[in-house]
Formats: C-alpha cells, sequence, structure tokens
C-alpha cells in the first residue's frame, strides 16, 4: 500500500474533530468544518449529518455562503441545532466577515475603486435589501466616517440629497464616496442610480463638497460609476 492511499484512509477513520488535528482544518470539506464547531450531534444524528442538514436549509445550493442569510430561528428548525448552536454559527460568519473587511483596510485606497471595492464587499454583498453607505473622507483624503444612509426594499433604497450633505457637513468632510449594494448579485448600475448619483455631484458641487464615487456591489463584484465614465 502505497503512502498516499494510507494517509487517505487514515482520513477516513477519523471524526472530523481528530481529522482536524491530525491533518489541519484545509483538507475538511464544508460540511466537516461546520461538525467541528457544532462539535457533538443529538441523539441518532451525528455532527456531520447536522453540518449536511443545515447546508440544505441554504438557497439554491449555495453552500456555506447562504448561510449568512439563514436567521437564528431559521437555523434552529434542523433538529439537534438549538439557540446556542445557532449563535455559534451566526458568530462565525460575522467573524469571517470582519477578517475579511480588516485584511481589504490594509490596502484601502480612497483613490482605487478596487480596495474600497474590496472593503465593503463582505458587509453588502450578503444583504437582501440595498443598503446605501456614505463614507466620508476629509482635505487629505483620509477616513472621516461613514454611515448607512438608508435601508431599502429587495430592488430599492431612497436616497436623499439633503440628508447625505447633512452627514458630510456634520463630519467637515470635504470628499465623499457613496457605495451600495445590488441584492440581484449584479453591479450593473441602473437609470435610477445614474440620475440619483449625478444628482448628488451637482449638489456636492455648489457647497464644495465633492463626490470621488459611487460604487456598486454584487456578488463579489463590483461597478465603479467613475472607472466606468458615468462619473
Amino acid at each position: 500500500m502505497n503512502s498516499i492511499s494510507t494517509i487517505k484512509e487514515m482520513k477516513e477513520e477519523y471524526r472530523p474533530y481528530e481529522k482536524c488535528m491530525a491533518y489541519g482544518p484545509e483538507v475538511l470539506s464544508d460540511q466537516e468544518l461546520l461538525a467541528v464547531i457544532i462539535k457533538t450531534g443529538s441523539k441518532g444524528i451525528s455532527s456531520v449529518n447536522l453540518a449536511e442538514r443545515i447546508l440544505s436549509l441554504t438557497k439554491n445550493g449555495s453552500g456555506l455562503l447562504g448561510i449568512m442569510h439563514l436567521s437564528v430561528e431559521e437555523l434552529m428548525e434542523v433538529n439537534g441545532i438549538g439557540k446556542v448552536k445557532a449563535l455559534q454559527l451566526k458568530c462565525v460568519m460575522e467573524l469571517s466577515k470582519r477578517i475579511a473587511k480588516a485584511d481589504a483596510s490594509s490596502s484601502l485606497d480612497f483613490s482605487n475603486p478596487d480596495t474600497i471595492a474590496d472593503y465593503y464587499m463582505e458587509d453588502l454583498r450578503h444583504e437582501e435589501k440595498e443598503h446605501l453607505v456614505v463614507t466620508m473622507l476629509d482635505t487629505k483624503m483620509k477616513f472621516a466616517g461613514d454611515i448607512i444612509m438608508t435601508t431599502g426594499t429587495v430592488n430599492s433604497s431612497l436616497v436623499s440629497t439633503r440628508e447625505i450633505f447633512i452627514e458630510a457637513l456634520k463630519r467637515r468632510a470635504v470628499y465623499i464616496v457613496l457605495i451600495h449594494n445590488h441584492p440581484s448579485g449584479s453591479p450593473a448600475p441602473s437609470r435610477d442610480d445614474i440620475r440619483s448619483t449625478k444628482q448628488v455631484k451637482e449638489a456636492g458641487e455648489l457647497i464644495g463638497i465633492t463626490l470621488l464615487d459611487h460604487i456598486i456591489i454584487g456578488d463579489n463584484r463590483y461597478t465603479s460609476m467613475r472607472k466606468n465614465g458615468i462619473l
């Protein structure tokens, strides 16, 4: 028996926790990773089977990413998943988002739409409604704060130009960047997106606040209105 087949057979003998200890988390399947987090099953159900049932709840077979969209109540519908395990899973999902954002912040450059999109991607790509974020910058284009201005329906969010600039003036912003998500997953700007963006730009010019860009976040994709010549 060669060494490769021996290792494969040894892996199959291990339960997920022991397999992780022996070979590292990178060798675990999605179900096994979830099983390690869940730790124990319930009567007659292994932790791996519980993990499979959780993944089966996700929409369109979206797998681990789909857990982002499951509520605590939906997770608890799986026999063997109580409130504690459901909360643990939601916290792991939130932790993964924050790790991704912390990593993106190290290269954040507000003159580079790629880095802005990376920074907000995990916050917005999983949202099921549109969120409009206004990021405010000082005279040196340093971060002065951001705020979720609106949370809309599944298809649209309402943009209040007046409220955007009230917040910008509070922070003494000289530049702003708009970021919003499309729950459909497509980052293509709509006619309303383009119209409202031009309104914000024109209003900003009157009071000395420059709109640098409007970035639309899709499913791991984005569109920069400045990069695409719309601004």
